[in-house]
């Protein structure tokens, strides 16, 4: 049986970065900076409900007679007592050898062609632990994106405009940055596995690692490219802020009243209501991911598992594209309209070495798409292939347009030489006789 490291990890997380908001808060109440204290706990309290919610949704606890569960999520100790059940319920397992309570089948990764098909026997404890597991998987994407990621932007804000970095928010940046990185990475690995839920996925320690510097690199590049902007235009940042997160949360809806599907009625059984809120959160959720780095995990309403399945290069690749056009307009904006806190700065480096960093974060991103993927042999196409098929799909209208001067100019040609004749004909017998009398159709 696996070790719940994951499990572990995710609760560390969330109890290092909340234990840390609320000292940070404590420092800002003191000095009297309510506006800081008042967006600190915001950011800090508004995920951790929002955690909560979801592991007793998850873990359907509203439905089962559990009070104690309920009490100990209402005072937001919800992550501290499932990772308790999670460890009591590895170790039982390991001493006691149980009955299987279900088999399930999973195919290998091909080789050399071939495939063969695996029955694997799942006990009750086992089960449980993958419930555990999916259940702060996407506890940690909520925490990240909703609470880490805000919170990070927040505090190099302030230590911009302070032009001071304290001992305690280095850390709590540090831990943010951890948070959003290993939400990203969860992210990453939940897509994989709901794409290819009837493979066997096992991901390597290197694919790990790549994700890990391609998300590094392309979260920290964002965040600072989104402070130093605010911090000289601060009336246009919200403008951008709300152009790419409504951008993001009704592009889904957009594409399923466009499909003419009908509205999903089989998640977890609720009312029409109740799918509405769950799919306005997925929404939600997916635009914060966004706003920060690519979401892996590509949403879409009309399928029954609201996830898109396929490999879209297409869109991978044109919002790489626009990104890093927005990030270097962000950047641009930031040189012409820079303060003097900036005098000490060297603009045209930073700028480069940001714009660096954030090739690297897709340099990351080829290379295990390319080389460390887990399911690789099962793309349609190769990446070199599907960003070929991409850029002439993007140059495509140019190529077009070229093409068709040319055959516009001989269809002309053509037409007018095939006029010309009938055009002759008409006229030479008028030219030779002028007396001559057509007879009528009489």
């Amino acid at each position: 049986m696996k070790f719940p490291g994951s499990v572990l990890v995710s609760v560390f997380l969330f109890v290092a970065e909340t234990v840390t908001a609320l000292y940070l808060s404590s420092t800002y109440n003191s000095a009297g900076d309510r506006i800081w204290l008042s967006l600190t706990l915001l950011f800090s309290l508004l995920p951790c409900a929002l955690v909560q919610f979801t592991l007793i949704f998850i873990h359907r606890d509203l439905k089962r007679d559990r009070p104690l569960v309920l009490l100990l999520h209402m005072l937001q100790l919800g992550p501290l007592i499932r990772c308790v059940e999670v460890f009591c319920i590895y170790f039982q397992a390991s001493r006691v050898e149980e009955p299987y309570v279900s088999i399930t089948k999973k195919r290998q990764i091909p080789k050399n062609g071939l495939t063969e098909e695996i029955e694997k026997e799942v006990g009750r404890a086992e089960g449980k632990l993958f419930t555990h597991r999916s259940a702060f998987s996407r506890a940690s994407v909520i925490q990240a994106f909703l609470g880490s990621a805000p919170q990070l932007t927040l505090q190099l804000y302030i230590s911009v405009l302070q032009q001071e970095i304290t001992i305690g928010r280095s850390i709590f940046m540090t831990l943010s940055l951890l948070s959003i990185v290993y939400g990203a990475l969860r992210c990453n690995i939940l897509a994989i596995k709901i794409k290819y839920d009837e493979y066997e996925v096992n991901v390597r320690p290197a694919a790990y690692l790549c994700i890990f510097l391609w998300r590094s690199f392309e979260i920290a590049t964002r965040v600072v490219v989104l402070v130093l902007f605010s911090s000289v235009l601060q009336i246009w940042v919200l403008p951008v802020v709300l152009l790419n997160f409504f951008g993001f949360f009704f592009y889904p809806w957009i594409l399923f009243w466009r499909s003419g599907s009908p509205f999903p009625e089989n998640i977890k059984a609720m009312s029409r209501m109740g799918t509405t809120i769950v799919l306005c959160f997925l929404t939600f959720l997916y635009a914060g991911i966004n706003m920060f780095c690519w979401s892996a995990v590509q949403l879409k309403i009309s399928s029954p598992d609201l996830i898109n399945k396929s490999q879209n290069w297409y869109r991978l690749t044109v919002y790489y594209m626009l990104r890093f056009i927005e990030n270097a307009f962000l950047l641009l904006m930031w040189y012409v309209y820079k303060t003097d806190i900036y005098m000490y700065v060297c603009a045209p480096l930073l700028i480069l070495k940001l714009l660096i960093a954030y090739c690297t974060a897709i340099l990351f991103m080829l290379l295990f798409y390319q080389f460390f993927h887990p399911c690789k042999k099962l793309f349609s196409f190769s990446l070199t292939q599907g960003l070929l098929s991409c850029f002439r799909y993007l140059c495509f209208p140019c190529k077009r347009q070229r093409r068709s001067d040319p055959a516009e100019r001989v269809d002309l040609k053509s037409s007018d030489d095939s006029e010309s004749p009938s055009q002759q004909q008409k006229s030479d017998p008028q030219n030779r006789n002028p007396n001559l009398n057509v007879p009528s159709s009489s």
